[in-house]
């Protein structure tokens, strides 16, 4: 199932504590952005890239691309100051409908079959969103006191990709700048709407870099995968 995935990177990324936009921070020796890219240039089920920017960053990210011979970018609108704003502009940048997935452009080890997966899911059901099962015990608190312990079973961090006919995405879009909801994620949105969102199981590895800790942890995952492939 072919798809066109959309990315917000017009982010500042002040956990990261870098001074500057942590998508050019290098990963053995390739930037943030250029490898979560490549996953994607890779994979013959994507059509297509849009990717929002910052206009102050707009050459430095045509750079990354050219440098990574990215070849699928297909537009690179300008972001805006919140997520939510930035996926709208690449909704509007975008020409031939379909299925349409979100990714953070900081999770560059995504694995394809769950790529796969999503397109699949949002194609058959409209809209699906990549996680994991909880690990740890989850418990309610507040003021410092536990109240209830949750039920681990029900319980999943949701990650990116997060898969959609676009027809449904662009109308919780629209729906949700008129009425001022501002969601924490594109299935937030689709929730908001009334619509139903499937999961679909993905990988612990398919961390975001947002802390130094997480960059060191995605060193180790680039050699090992280094590894697998020889």
């Amino acid at each position: 199932m072919n798809y066109t995935v959309m990315m917000p990177a017009a982010g500042s990324g002040t956990r990261m504590g870098a001074g500057h936009n942590k998508l050019f921070l290098e990963l053995e020796g390739q930037t943030i952005l250029a490898h979560t890219l490549s996953v994607f240039e890779r994979d013959p089920w994507c059509e297509g890239i849009i990717l929002a920017v910052k206009e102050s960053e707009r050459s430095k990210i045509e750079q990354i691309i050219k440098r990574a011979q990215i070849t699928k970018v297909k537009s690179l609108p300008e972001g805006g100051t919140e997520r939510q704003h930035s996926v709208a502009a690449c909704l509007a940048a975008h020409k031939t409908r379909g299925i349409v997935l979100v990714h953070d452009a900081a999770r560059p080890f995504i694995a394809q079959h769950v790529i796969h997966k999503l397109a699949d899911s949002a194609y058959e059901f409209g809209a699906a969103v990549a996680g994991v099962k909880v690990k740890d015990t989850m418990k309610y608190v507040k003021d410092g006191i536990i109240e209830e312990t949750a039920d681990r079973e029900r319980l999943w961090v949701i990650q990116t990709p997060q898969a959609f006919r676009y027809e449904l995405l662009e109308q919780a879009s629209r729906n949700a700048e008129r009425a001022g909801f501002l969601g924490t994620d594109e299935a937030m949105l689709v929730e908001h709407d009334g619509k139903e969102v499937r999961i679909v199981e993905s990988t612990y590895d398919n961390i975001k870099m947002t802390t130094p800790e997480d960059l060191a942890y995605g060193g180790y995952l680039l050699k090992k995968r280094l590894e697998e492939t020889v």
